[in-house]
């Protein structure tokens, strides 16, 4: 073995240290590798699959690697082809099409025919202009969604379904226990059960989408045991990559594989588990030996990626978090320079400064801003194609685009344009304060004198007495709002004529996150400044998209990269910027509800911080859309970290307040369970008053207003999160 790493060492330059090297040679039985950020794991991998080859003389088709994506996947695959262009490449592939082939060769044996009906929104359109809705899943949820609900389903409503179903099946929760977990869309339970039902409504042709694949396959193995026997026969070794962001049923596909030899390698990191609302079990890593009592397992600490100053710091802040193997992440890399804490003045300083920072940065491609949601970079993007920086964006989202906030803006500018249009009206006639009624927009569009609609309103519908003033009014606001600066008209519609007002009562109504859409308002408004006509914000506009589907394609090129957190985990560059640390973005006001959900918020602002090699820096800021805004808590362990002795400084005379998982502790909240009872009326820290409306062993059931919250106790108890509005 010791030939095989000074061949290695001499033909690619490739050193592997202790740890790498046990790895590389513990190829009998289970072994969980841990592999902390920039710890060389891809490299220690592809040269354990090399060593079962060389030198144990394993064929490569005995070898089963699975990777968690695609890219992953090729990426394993070209490296392994460069370590070694003479040996024969063994089977890379994801759980995906690993489960797919099960389920192929299961139907070919029983002659049943099966369609996958996921798509992508081309082929979305081109099903539905067939007709073929039940081919495609998100055209079968927008018809089931519309049938049961009785409006057409958001996108933001899509992708928080298809996240709800996904999570589901993934975690393999039965039927019954459905109503357990919690969805913002409406009847979402309902519609996912009308769902399967009409998957399964041809006996002779079955219907899957990718979770179905997974679901499928682990039955399948677990009752054919002749198709089982064929694939634990086919494969003596097996490996997984990413093993944190692995399911309980890819977990459960995978056990099933290796029982009779045992010969698994997971390699992971607990501490950059950041899925577990797609379904991800992190837990399972932590409970590894109940499953494999004989495993073996490394932790591979050392980071050959980033600074002593970054990897120290980042070591440091993930101890913060309790459910973890204990592990110290070191590095033999020199000090470079001390993380950064950014303090802006307000939220639309942030733009500025990053522009005033990269303007004049010629080694762009080895810069990346960092942030949590997608939201967050539009206007980043504005600010950079108006300094003329180009970017690359890794998860570019040009939905923002479509979103039907972007397009009521502008429909009432259009308003403004022509007020003769009824088919215009009728897209925003329940957003302002006319309150116009569907009787009432009917009545109007069987009018076709080519009127103004509210001289027709006024003159041709009957209105409610109220109404007659209002729309006297608003057709006025329409008027002055055509020669208006869009910055103007934009405040004009969201405070004159009500459109905020209609869309607070719009999203309690359908569960609608209302931050949310004041943050895309906010945004619209900051595209508009500068911008002298209604004109050339909705040009601005177009331009913006087009910019941001080019933006998709300038990879490797010199130019900064956009991503989100998530994304960028696996990646790496010289600079990082993480923007929009505060408090309620990351970590989220939900994060603050249950301290599993903490954890995970650290663990993704810990991949932020690990993907830089010598400057990393924090960007926050006080004020956000007008409102006070506080350091995310985790900014401020990281300000502690480089300075211990703030604390002390901070409060020398002040009693310390408690907290648990950076959350203050309330010396009034329900401490026992025996406290909680059906009908009592509560305060939650996030949430505010509510009715705790249903009880069972593990959750509790609270109402809030119109929404309604299903939480843990243990979690609510442990973080004092409910205080009683009548003390007893």
């Amino acid at each position: 073995m010791r030939d095989s790493f000074n061949k290695m060492k001499n033909d690619l330059g490739i050193i592997l240290n202790d740890v790498q090297k046990n790895a590389v040679m513990k190829t009998e039985g289970p072994l969980l590798l841990l592999a902390s950020p920039g710890s060389g794991k891809t490299t220690t991998v592809i040269m354990r699959i090399g060593y079962l080859i060389m030198e144990k003389g394993i064929h490569p088709s005995r070898i089963k690697a699975v990777t968690f994506s695609k890219a992953s996947a090729n990426d394993m695959k070209e490296r392994f082809a460069k370590f070694y262009p003479d040996l024969p490449s063994v089977d890379f592939s994801t759980i995906h099409s690993f489960a797919f082939e099960v389920v192929r060769n299961h139907y070919r044996k029983l002659g049943i025919p099966f369609t996958i009906i996921e798509g992508d929104h081309d082929s979305d359109e081109k099903a539905g202009s067939r007709g073929n809705f039940q081919y495609n899943k998100k055209l079968m949820l927008r018809h089931l969604f519309k049938s049961v609900v009785g409006e057409n389903i958001t996108e933001d409503q899509m992708d928080e379904l298809t996240t709800y179903i996904s999570y589901i099946k993934n975690k393999v929760i039965p039927i019954e226990r459905w109503s357990e977990v919690s969805c913002d869309v409406s009847q979402a339970e309902e519609i996912f059960k009308q769902y399967e039902e009409l998957k399964r409504s041809d006996p002779h042709h079955v219907l899957l989408d990718f979770d179905d694949m997974l679901t499928m396959s682990n039955d399948i193995l677990e009752k054919d045991k002749n198709l089982l026997s064929h694939y634990q026969n086919r494969y003596d070794y097996f490996l997984t990559d990413e093993s944190q962001d692995t399911s309980l049923v890819q977990h459960s596909i995978i056990e099933k594989m290796v029982s009779t030899h045992r010969n698994l390698c997971v390699v992971a990191d607990d501490d950059q588990s950041i899925y577990s609302w797609r379904g991800a079990e992190p837990s399972y890593l932590l409970k590894f030996k109940e499953k494999y009592s004989d495993a073996s397992i490394l932790f591979m600490e050392q980071n050959y990626r980033s600074s002593e100053d970054i990897v120290n710091v980042a070591n440091s802040f993930i101890k913060r978090n309790k459910n973890r193997y204990e592990k110290n992440m070191f590095t033999q890399n020199p000090s470079q320079q001390p993380i950064e804490v950014k303090h802006l003045v307000n939220f639309k300083e942030q733009s500025k400064y990053l522009v005033q920072e990269l303007n004049d940065d010629v080694h762009l491609k080895e810069i990346a801003i960092l942030y949590r949601n997608n939201s967050s970079s539009i206007g980043l993007m504005n600010d950079f194609d108006r300094a003329g920086i180009p970017f690359y964006m890794k998860d570019a989202d040009n939905r923002f685009f479509s979103h039907w906030v972007v397009q009521d803006i502008l429909n009432f500018m259009r308003m403004a344009f022509t007020d003769k249009r009824p088919d215009i009206l009728e897209k925003i006639h329940l957003k302002f304060n006319g309150y116009i009624t569907k009787q009432q927009m009917l009545a109007l569009k069987q009018l076709n004198n080519n009127d103004s609609v509210f001289d027709n309103l006024l003159n041709h519908v009957k209105l409610q007495e109220y109404q007659v003033k209002l729309l006297k009014t608003s057709k006025e606001t329409f008027k002055e709002m055509k020669d208006m600066k869009p910055l103007g008209a934009i405040r004009v519609i969201r405070d004159g004529l009500g459109y905020d007002k209609a869309i607070e009562k719009i999203s309690k109504s359908l569960g609608f996150r209302m931050d949310y859409l004041v943050g895309i308002l906010n945004t619209l408004e900051e595209i508009a400044t500068d911008l002298e006509s209604l004109q050339d914000f909705a040009e601005r506009l177009k331009h913006l998209e087009v910019v941001l589907k080019t933006a998709k394609k300038k990879k490797g090129h010199e130019a900064i990269t956009l991503s989100t957190f998530h994304s960028a985990k696996g990646l790496e560059f010289e600079k990082v910027y993480m923007i929009d640390v505060v408090d309620g973005i990351i970590p989220s006001k939900e994060d603050r509800t249950d301290h599993l959900l903490l954890e995970e918020a650290a663990r993704l602002f810990y991949v932020g911080m690990t993907r830089a090699k010598k400057q990393l820096t924090l960007v926050t800021y006080p004020y956000r859309d007008g409102k006070k805004v506080e350091e995310s808590v985790f900014v401020t362990d990281v300000k502690n970290i480089l300075d211990p002795t703030r604390l002390m400084k901070s409060e020398p005379i002040k009693k310390q307040v408690k907290k648990i998982n950076g959350v203050p502790y309330n010396p009034n909240s329900i401490k026992k369970k025996e406290e909680l009872q059906v009908g009592l009326t509560i305060t939650h820290r996030v949430f505010g008053p509510g009715e705790i409306t249903e009880l069972s062993e593990e959750f509790v059931t609270l109402t809030f207003q119109s929404k309604e919250k299903k939480l843990s106790i243990s979690t609510c108890l442990d973080m004092g999160l409910l205080e009683p509005l009548i003390h007893t």
